[in-house]
């Protein structure tokens, strides 16, 4: 709830987990909404792939789209990963294989399938947002790009793997802006929501260096690549842009942007949200 701090008074807060989706019941009936778009999930960092909270996250999003369609709900954009899609060396459209790695993609996964039978058996619309990397304001600092930030902030070495990996990375404003096109124009289907430029992530750091003037601070290779992560990760987006969706930010002026907003709250974000 601390992103929706100075917000007071242009929204209704219900509070509730995701997996007690049944007691939003009499709030949806009051409210009755046109459209939902659902985000919640388990999302710690360093244990959210494997964790058994995917589970209920799971089980709870299927009873929330059946209390949305009981509620009259004509529409729900519900957020998946990429992930989803199985290892390959080349961008990902929407029609390539899946086959998921972790815990948290099958679960997505599998709230995708049953999502998508569920709105065409209950008459809703469902559009699957899934998403590549996200970077922008107030990210988890312990994720790789503040994380980053934060120690040339410090002015402290940053352990950096050779940076080969290539990605696929949108801001976070872009990434809302996506959403919001996808609700308003009732979409349905699959859609990768992602800049469709590949980088290297020894290109992402360099450029973050460059930025906070201490490249000299990144120490490429001394950390190994994780036995888990793919080594390329990218995605075609012509179908999102097919609803009308254009992003705003270049990747050097979002980092640009992101520095500048965690040179002004690293210190108290990193203290309120570890």
């Amino acid at each position: 709830m601390a992103r929706l701090d100075g917000l007071e008074g242009q929204f209704t807060a219900v509070p509730g987990a995701l997996e007690e989706a049944h007691a939003l019941r009499p709030a949806l009936e009051r409210f009755r909404p046109e459209a939902c778009v659902h985000l919640a999930w388990y999302g710690e960092p360093g244990t959210y792939l494997e964790a058994p909270e995917n589970v209920p996250a799971l089980t709870g999003s299927l009873v929330l789209l059946e209390e949305l369609a009981a509620a009259g709900c004509g529409h729900v954009v519900a957020a998946g990963t990429c992930a989803e899609y199985a290892p390959a060396a080349r961008p990902f459209t929407e029609e390539s294989p899946t086959g998921p790695e972790t815990l948290y993609a099958a679960a997505k996964l599998s709230l995708a399938l049953v999502g998508s039978r569920l709105a065409a058996r209950r008459g809703f619309g469902f559009a699957w947002a899934r998403l590549f990397l996200l970077y922008g304001p107030q990210e988890d600092p312990r994720r790789a790009i503040p994380s980053l930030m934060a120690s040339l902030l410090r002015g402290e070495p940053f352990p950096a793997t050779a940076g080969e990996q290539v990605r696929d990375y949108l801001h976070v404003e872009d990434v809302a802006s996506a959403i919001v096109t996808l609700a308003t124009m009732r979409a349905v289907g699959v859609f990768n929501v992602c800049s469709g430029l590949p980088v290297t992530m020894r290109a992402v750091m360099e450029t973050v260096g460059k930025i906070a003037g201490r490249a000299d601070l990144i120490r490429y290779g001394e950390r190994p690549y994780r036995a888990w992560e793919p080594m390329y990760l990218c995605g075609e987006n012509g179908h999102l842009r097919s609803q009308g969706w254009t992003p705003r930010w270049t990747l050097t002026e979002g980092l640009r942007q992101t520095f500048e907003w965690w040179t002004r709250n690293g210190e108290t974000t990193d203290r309120r949200m570890r």
